[in-house]
């Protein structure tokens, strides 16, 4: 059956698409469990004995080492909660139906995207719509 007929994907494509989340989910998890542990690491590198100068640029680059891992952490955070949400949608069935158009999602954009909600259609009328602001 093609894509644009179907109104759901198959339970053995939903299997296909979880097993595509889990595995991204597990390094989206390990990946914030390094930046975590490197981070608390990173707290006391031995500079206490430098020279001044030094130890000014070198606290400079740690406020941003900081803003950048926050904000690296932040989206590390924010993919593992889009990736579950994805989850939840392959267990309740309605996976890969964008929430605009309420048309199926091509396999293809799932497979590089596996926890968007927006077909490109889909996307397109959200932006048309935020650029009215």
């Amino acid at each position: 059956m093609e894509e644009k007929s179907k109104k759901r994907y198959s339970m053995k494509e939903r299997e296909e698409f979880k097993r595509l989340i889990l595995d991204k989910l597990e390094k989206a998890k390990k990946d914030l469990s390094m930046l975590k542990e490197s981070f608390s690491n990173d707290q006391n590198n031995g500079t206490d004995d430098t020279y001044p100068t030094f130890k000014a640029f070198e606290e400079g680059s740690k406020t941003l080492s900081k803003e950048q891992n926050d904000q690296i952490l932040e989206h590390l955070q924010k993919s593992i909660n889009s990736l579950n949400s994805a989850l939840i949608r392959v267990e309740n069935k309605d996976y890969g139906i964008c929430r605009i158009t309420k048309k199926l999602i091509p396999m293809g954009r799932l497979m590089a995207v596996p926890h968007t909600t927006l077909s490109i259609e889909g996307k397109r009328i959200v932006e048309k719509d935020n650029s009215k602001f």
